[in-house]
């Protein structure tokens, strides 16, 4: 335990591949969820919402569609980042690992 306390004992891989799952599936998830609990408190997003809504009702299909594509590619580019993070600090504590071996 003094170890991990003193930072000489890194924390394992394992809880950062949790971490990685808990923001890659479960907070998308939860923020979708609590969307209607954050609009009542918030009231500015629910103005934001309905301009959101009347946006939308006033586009053509092929807007709609693009709209809709870009929100999709801006999610999948963000949840690449996140992984790319989360790899990067596996392959540092890997490599950490590694050198302590040699």
């Amino acid at each position: 335990m003094t170890n991990f306390l003193t930072f000489k004992t890194f924390i394992s891989i394992d809880i950062l591949i949790l971490s990685y799952y808990i923001g890659a599936i479960i907070i998308p998830i939860a923020m979708w969820l609590s969307k209607a609990y954050l609009q009542r408190k918030f009231k500015i997003l629910d103005r934001f919402n309905s301009f959101l809504l009347n946006l939308f009702g006033t586009m053509s299909l092929k807007r709609k569609i693009l709209s809709i594509l870009l929100f999709i590619a801006m999610f999948i580019s963000m949840e690449i980042v996140w992984r790319m993070c989360f790899e990067a600090m596996i392959g540092y504590f890997q490599m950490i690992d590694a050198l302590k071996t040699m």
